[in-house]
């Protein structure tokens, strides 16, 4: 039984009919008694599992409606999976990319649906200390490997920019931060200023997920381990560290964040910060991370301004998700995180 699936959103239907005929032709399967269902959840881009007679299929496409230009990329998506599909990282298999507009009224791709479990809970609820332990160490495992893909040699060398990432990021995060018609918050206020005098030397690039945690994974039905990473809506070529501070994040939160709050980690079988990261160095042949509380302070820093978004959407009345309020409100506790780091590094 595959868990999150309801029927499909009034604003996401489309022509079911038209869709299996096309897939029909493209790929030779019979769909003759397939049913569609959408999986719930935040996705930006709706998402929906196909059940046929010849297998499971996933369906991912951009949403109906005005968007903005880079908005909702699925066509990345597809090619970084499809890329990425003879490297050490697990991927779902991609099958086909339509850009015909006419079949379903947007773009879309089509998967293999991945069977496993998707857990959010950072604490793994149920497992035992050493289940965890393997669940986190393949969870780095499956990050270095991503880090490890040489862009290029497998067609991915203008994914994107290959220079100044985080000077790029912060003005962008900071802009969305200042574009929100909401009382300034201290906290970011101070990293506005701090990140962009801070960032190390070196430019260092390679294939970054962007929002790599634990819940955009698919975990083998019965094993410890990453089947699949998913989710590659914001991914691109970008400075590695950024998306194991992002991994990282979850140290220094509390649990309403997605973090361990109070919770001692190795108490659990959960690696130590400081272990994960070793494991990470020792993976990608890193000698240590002298400038680590930059890279973790930046993501804090972004996913306050994302929350700050949020809020402003809250406010305009634009926000769609049923728990947009709850979220955006957490905007001023994840800068004071963020700065917190800074503050302990001195």
């Amino acid at each position: 039984m595959i868990e999150g699936l309801t029927p499909v959103l009034p604003q996401h239907t489309f022509d079911e009919a038209a869709l299996f005929e096309y897939l029909r032709h493209e790929l030779g399967i019979d769909f003759d008694r397939a049913t569609v269902r959408q999986f719930a959840g935040g996705q930006s881009n709706p998402t929906y599992y196909i059940e046929s007679p010849d297998g499971g299929f996933v369906v991912r496409r951009k949403p109906p409606g005005e968007l903005l230009p880079s908005a909702h990329a699925v066509d990345r998506e597809y090619r970084v999976m499809k890329a990425l599909w003879d490297t050490d990282v697990p991927v779902p298999e991609v099958l086909l990319l339509c850009e015909d507009e006419a079949v379903i009224g947007t773009i879309f791709f089509v998967m293999r649906h991945v069977e496993g479990r998707v857990i959010t809970d950072t604490l793994l609820p149920g497992f035992t200390t050493t289940t965890r332990r393997s669940v986190y160490n393949s969870l780095v495992g499956t990050l270095a490997a991503l880090h490890n893909v040489d862009p290029a040699a497998f067609g991915l060398g203008d994914y994107g920019r290959s220079s100044d990432y985080f000077a790029r990021q912060i003005r962008r995060w900071s802009g969305q931060y200042s574009e929100a018609d909401l009382p300034a918050i201290q906290a970011m206020e101070r990293l506005i200023e701090w990140l962009p005098e801070n960032i190390p030397d070196g430019d260092d690039t390679a294939i970054v997920h962007g929002d790599f945690r634990l819940g955009n994974m698919i975990l083998h039905p019965t094993a410890p381990r990453v089947e699949a990473v998913l989710d590659w809506e914001l991914s691109t070529l970008g400075h590695p560290l950024a998306d194991l501070g992002y991994l990282c994040m979850g140290y220094h939160t509390s649990t309403e964040l997605y973090g361990f709050g109070d919770v001692d980690p190795p108490v659990f079988g959960i690696p130590s910060e400081k272990s994960l990261i070793a494991e990470y160095c020792r993976l990608t042949g890193r000698d240590g991370i002298p400038d680590w509380p930059f890279y973790l302070a930046f993501a804090l820093f972004r996913m306050a301004s994302i929350l700050h978004g949020i809020a402003g959407r809250v406010k305009a009345g634009t926000a769609s998700a049923p728990n947009a309020a709850e979220r955006g409100a957490l905007a001023g506790k994840m800068a004071d995180y963020a700065w917190a780091v800074v503050e302990e590094a001195g």
